[in-house]
């Protein structure tokens, strides 16, 4: 028996609601990427990994458009070249993660060190080795779909990309497993740590004057509400990408395998509404770039914090 099509109004509805997600998407990244890039204030180190992890939900947010049930028009080489990009896209979004985590656990549990050991310019240069790495990566793991493209389609219109088990299984562990644990290993550090310290707070234990353990605490306490935002971001992150990557596993097309990769697109989406919850000077700077206050003099001189 052949298989039944969907019908025609129920594919148009489901290509606008997709296209719609993909540029309101690219929309509130694009204000998280203003924002931080112009704003003076905002550039610190961890607005760095934000500014990345931004940029990288950007495109991710552009490229969710060509999920719709549609033929393909641009050749086999754009095919496998989107492809790519799609791929170092989604590996650099890890890679941040584990940046951010890594962030939060020294600023936590090193606070004395952190300004020193987490400079702008090291910043800088972890989230480029980032980016390279994953073009890299990717481009060995995409080997085969980039040499030959269009190799695997089997009628004219298709863009199909082919992984094999053994590649993908692979990747699973270097791209989902390995990471996924780095992230939990050291939030769990990071929780400790917290609990630990307002246990110590609360029974005064302290051997400081009480006006430098109230400055003490209040840096700590700030620290800490940063760790626990970006903790509630690795949070949704990791229920996007677990359904996603326990498909790719079984490597079976159903309706649960749909839905994980709309999922796991969807979390790009989901960070700055995040962001819009948690932190103040995003909600002041997307008041200031719509009303375009930010095309005045010394705008980026503007306090948003």
């Amino acid at each position: 028996m052949s298989g039944t099509k969907r019908p025609h109004y129920e594919t148009l509805l489901t290509n606008i609601v997709v296209i719609s997600v993909s540029l309101f998407t690219a929309s509130l990244n694009l204000l998280v990427i203003v924002s931080i890039s112009h704003f003076k204030q905002l550039h610190t180190s961890t607005n760095l990994l934000l500014l990345s992890l931004a940029v990288s939900d950007f495109f991710m947010g552009l490229f969710m458009s060509f999920q719709i049930d549609s033929c393909w028009f641009f050749g086999n080489l754009i095919c496998s070249l989107c492809q790519y990009l799609i791929y170092i896209i989604s590996s650099a979004c890890v890679g941040n993660m584990v940046l951010i985590s890594v962030d939060r656990y020294v600023a936590v549990c090193y606070p004395l060190h952190y300004s020193t050991k987490l400079t702008e310019n090291r910043m800088k240069m972890c989230v480029c080795l980032c980016w390279t790495c994953s073009a890299l990566y990717q481009g060995v793991y995409l080997k085969d779909n980039l040499q030959k493209p269009g190799r695997f389609n089997s009628c004219l219109g298709e863009c199909v990309l082919y992984i094999s088990y053994v590649a993908g299984l692979v990747d699973v562990v270097l791209s989902f497993i390995l990471p996924i644990t780095v992230i939990i290993a050291l939030y769990i550090r990071v929780f400790v740590v917290a609990v630990s310290q307002a246990r110590a707070v609360r029974s005064h234990i302290t051997s400081v004057s009480l006006t430098q353990r109230s400055v003490k605490v209040s840096a700590k306490k700030s620290e800490l509400k940063a760790a626990r935002n970006l903790g509630v971001v690795i949070a949704v992150f990791l229920t996007c990408l677990c359904p996603f990557y326990c498909v790719s596993l079984t490597d079976q097309d159903t309706l649960f395998s749909a839905f994980a990769i709309y999922l796991y697109y969807l979390n790009s989406c989901l960070n700055p509404v995040i962001y819009a919850f948690f932190y103040s000077w995003f909600r002041k700077s997307v008041k200031l770039i719509i009303t375009l206050k930010i095309l005045q003099p010394d705008s980026s001189q503007t306090n948003v914090l």
